[in-house]
């Protein structure tokens, strides 16, 4: 029988963390009762510590510097991102001549740091009134000192965030008024990301019970239509931001008297453009 060569290509190499996940995944879902999704958002991180294989990677700082620089909270130079990036710019002759080809077989097991359990972020989106004229949407603290006790944002996320379990929050909405401007008619439109969330199940019956939690907690604000919705409607919802229609009124005083014949000529107006300064207060 003739030899034969073997041909293979980049999609033909399996990577290390695939082959890991072929071997760990029944024995997880096994010990968990549960089975495994790739697309859930709860996730098993485990880390492990090899130091044979730190030291196989010592000569791509070498050949690519630039590839390994020293981040934030980064225990290690050589992350996955950066040794991939070090082994796309080097030659295959520079690598053989740098390491052997097939490898050695490591002397020592790897350990395992940690393993960590971790849930995606829970959206919670609605609509909130404001009916205060000193509350600004969100912590107003300038130069390190705060302007007032509360805000919007506060008053609406530590009961989520304290119901979710979350570690923390991310406040958005569909644009913002002053601090001293009220927010009547059917409220604003707000979401609220929750990070790391240790409890994510809520009934319609329960998620209407924050609301009335939430809305007794204060007369400054109210919240309606409060929902778990995707990240795809707060997409949603800031693309609204173009297309949102507001009602003001006004009250405005003159030195003399005014008759209605001296304003019908407001009523002839057509698509007037406004320009509108953001005020200070609304920037912080």
């Amino acid at each position: 029988m003739g030899k034969q060569s073997l041909s293979l290509g980049r999609s033909d190499v399996v990577q290390l963390k695939e082959a890991y996940k072929w071997i760990m995944h029944p024995l997880f879902s096994e010990e968990l009762g549960v089975p495994i999704d790739g697309k859930s958002l709860f996730e098993v991180s485990v880390v492990f510590a090899h130091p044979e294989t730190v030291e196989d990677c010592h000569f791509l700082g070498t050949v690519c510097p630039d590839c390994f620089k020293p981040a934030k909270n980064k225990q290690s130079v050589f992350t996955r991102m950066a040794v991939m990036k070090a082994l796309n710019k080097i030659k295959e002759e520079e690598f053989r001549k740098q390491f052997p080809c097939p490898p050695n077989s490591p002397k020592a097991v790897c350990t395992v740091l940690e393993i960590e359990c971790a849930h995606g972020a829970v959206f919670v989106a609605g609509r909130y009134n404001k009916y205060s004229r000193n509350l600004p949407q969100t912590p107003w603290i300038i130069d390190g000192e705060r302007k007032l006790e509360s805000s919007v944002e506060e008053l609406i996320s530590d009961h989520l965030l304290t119901v979710f379990k979350a570690e923390s929050f991310n406040f958005s909405s569909s644009g913002r008024e002053d601090v001293d401007v009220r927010t009547l008619g059917n409220g604003r439109p707000f979401a609220i990301e929750l990070v790391n969330p240790h409890r994510v199940y809520f009934t319609s019956q329960e998620i209407k019970e924050l609301q009335q939690e939430i809305n007794k907690s204060s007369n400054k604000i109210q919240v309606r239509d409060l929902q778990l919705v995707t990240r795809e409607a707060i997409e949603h919802m800031k693309e609204g931001e173009e297309e949102k229609t507001k009602t003001y009124s006004a009250l405005i005083w003159t030195n003399k008297a005014i008759q209605k014949e001296d304003i019908e000529f407001l009523n002839d107006i057509k698509d007037l453009k406004i320009d509108q300064k953001t005020p200070l207060r609304v920037l912080h």
